[in-house]
């Protein structure tokens, strides 16, 4: 849990702060006349950070988690098959497929567009999963790719990075205002004022996340219905159900599951922070539905 959140959040809070200082080195933050034109810089410069890790999330992917390329004739060469099969399904381009050495039960896709994607899966999900649950995982990361879910998101973290930004600005304006005499003097000083909002985007972006959560939550209910249409709506039930067996209090007693942003397991006791609705209730949507 800490370090799926963890992850999720440093690397936003990394983007917000290297655009801070960019800001602050071009001189561009004080040259922003009154509060409309710091929102339409706060704005502009939010979607473009948030932009910048939507166009390096696949390359980041690669290098972070060690993904290397499946072999379509080797024993699991059905996931390629079956990835290049419901991206003809989806109308989309076939995304690259990878597979990661880890224990965990996961999957993720990312990339910068419907055309310019991968889909990867760890080894524990094809050791522990049947071949048709395996597919329904499949058919639930192409549905995330066709839906056009990595680029959503990075807009709404964009519009959420600007807000971050902004207020911030302002607060630390405020702070610095109420700390001068009434002949303007003293303050926070520009060095210690631009620490402070750094420290107060760090601190308004942890209190926006359980929105971006929502967002996402959203788009995990699409795909699953996306991955019903593509895979077959029996396969991804069994593939969620699968994933609730591998994450039940009891197998989870004692240990720590690794899991990040980009996967498709999710759930925990942090209902707002969390970026994937919980499985029993993403099986009785779809059974519903």
């Amino acid at each position: 849990m800490v370090k799926r959140f963890g992850l999720f959040f440093l690397v936003n809070l990394l983007i917000v702060t290297a655009v801070t200082v960019l800001l602050s080195a071009l001189g561009l933050s004080r040259g922003a006349q009154g509060t409309e034109g710091l929102a339409l810089m706060c704005l502009v410069w939010g979607v473009v950070g948030s932009m910048v890790s939507l166009l390096l999330s696949r390359w980041l992917a690669k290098v972070g988690m060690g993904l290397e390329p499946l072999d379509r004739q080797g024993e699991f060469g059905f996931v390629a098959r079956r990835v290049e099969e419901y991206a003809r399904l989806a109308k989309i381009e076939t995304p690259e497929v990878y597979w990661y050495d880890s224990d965990e039960l996961n999957a993720f896709a990312t990339g910068p567009s419907r055309d310019r994607s991968l889909v990867a899966v760890s080894r524990g999900l094809l050791e522990r999963l049947t071949q048709e649950e395996v597919e329904g995982v499949l058919g639930h990361e192409v549905a995330h790719i066709a839906n056009g879910d990595m680029v959503t998101m990075a807009l709404v973290q964009g519009v959420v990075n600007a807000f971050v930004m902004f207020v911030a600005r302002v607060t630390a304006f405020a702070i610095d205002q109420v700390m001068r005499d009434e002949e303007g003097r003293g303050g926070l000083g520009l060095l210690a004022q631009s620490l402070l909002v750094m420290v107060l985007q760090a601190v308004f972006g942890l209190l926006t996340m359980p929105v971006v959560a929502w967002f996402s939550r959203q788009r995990e209910f699409r795909a699953d219905e996306g991955g019903a249409r593509l895979a077959g709506r029996a396969k991804m039930i069994a593939a969620l159900e699968a994933l609730r067996r591998d994450f039940s209090p009891e197998r989870l007693d004692g240990g720590s599951p690794e899991l990040s942003a980009m996967k498709i397991s999710g759930g925990g006791v942090m209902a707002l922070l969390s970026t994937h609705p919980p499985l029993e209730v993403r099986v009785a949507v779809l059974r519903r539905s």
